[in-house]
């Protein structure tokens, strides 16, 4: 097989693409004004919660079995080293650029998973689909494709929100710190109505929780005449204030490590991999014998509705961008 064949193969995918997201755009225009901003955005949400677990459960409860698990433990490893050099090209990145401090968990978490997605679910049928194609029978490659895919979604999801959601998320806290730090609010004051004050009471006093445990925590420390009390309370303050936060951060990140399992996607994804692995569950559904097999028929149409609505969305978010650069181009 020749270079300009191995080329037409690989590139016959990407027109694809290319044709569905140019017809996206053109529905997200206003012109035709289909895919408007709310439409892209509902459709996102059933693509999210109805297609793509259709699509996952259906290749892997149809593929895999237990002992291509068991020969699949090199995945968890490859996406694992994909976030690791990533995140490492990243840090390169942060250190010779020098973007603005909270930037920089953006573009390492840019580098880090910017290479998972779902286009694997796009690229990879269309490349078994493809005459000449180095990689076999049609049906088996686009079947196994689709599994490898749908696997490397679901971990990926899983670093994205264990990994790349952590340091996006001090980002937006650094973020928000400078622009305090460079604009700092005024705390709301109201009248002093104490009957009982004297000469030397304020006049305007806050009305904050924040501000009323400072306040108990300067008198507290200035009603002591030892020094060495005043660093003693400070410190034991502070060490307080640490554990509080630290577990605070563990349960938020279990939290959301929760609801990442719990996600469509990811749960689709599990009970797949339940049923492709226990032989009589996959007996079931999968198979012309098999008393449930409408089951799999049915969830095998709404999966065939993800690629198609995944580059339409493609089509009209790039088209989106284009406007609001266009826009902030010509306004002055």
């Amino acid at each position: 097989m020749g270079f300009w064949t191995f080329f037409e193969v690989a590139s016959m995918p990407i027109v694809q693409v290319l044709l569905i997201s140019v017809l996206g755009a053109l529905m997200a225009t206003q012109y035709w004004n289909l895919l408007t901003a709310d439409a892209r955005r509902s459709l996102n949400k059933m693509v999210f919660t109805v297609f793509t677990p259709s699509l996952m459960f259906a290749s892997l409860a149809k593929t895999v079995t237990l002992e291509e698990i068991i020969s699949w433990w090199f995945m968890p490893v490859n996406v694992a080293m994909t976030f690791l050099i990533g995140g490492i090209l990243g840090w390169i990145v942060v250190k010779l650029l020098r973007p603005k401090p909270h930037l920089e968990g953006l573009v390492i978490a840019t580098c880090a998973s910017g290479n998972l997605g779902n286009l694997l679910l796009i690229i990879v049928p269309a490349i078994c689909h493809e005459q000449g194609s180095p990689f076999g029978n049609r049906d088996v490659c686009s079947s196994v494709g689709l599994s490898y895919a749908s696997f490397s979604m679901a971990l990926g999801g899983f670093f994205i929100w264990s990994y790349s959601y952590q340091l996006i998320k001090q980002s937006s806290v650094r973020y928000k710190a400078l622009a305090q730090a460079a604009e700092p609010e005024e705390v709301p004051k109201e009248v002093n109505k104490d009957f009982d004050a004297n000469a030397q009471t304020q006049l305007l006093r806050g009305t904050t929780d924040d501000q009323e445990d400072v306040s108990v925590l300067v008198a507290s420390t200035k009603s002591s005449s030892d020094p060495e009390c005043q660093i003693i309370v400070t410190q034991a303050s502070h060490l307080q204030t640490g554990k509080e936060s630290f577990w605070k951060r563990s349960l938020e990140f279990l939290h959301q490590l929760l609801e990442e399992l719990l996600a469509p996607p990811t749960l689709a994804a599990i009970v797949g991999f339940i049923f492709g692995a226990v032989v009589w569950l996959r007996n079931l559904i999968i198979g012309d014998s098999a008393p449930l097999r409408v089951i799999q028929d049915s969830i095998e149409i709404l999966g065939d509705g993800t690629i198609p609505c995944i580059t339409l969305i493609l089509g009209g978010n790039l088209i989106q961008g284009e406007n609001t650069t266009l826009s902030n181009f010509l306004v002055p």
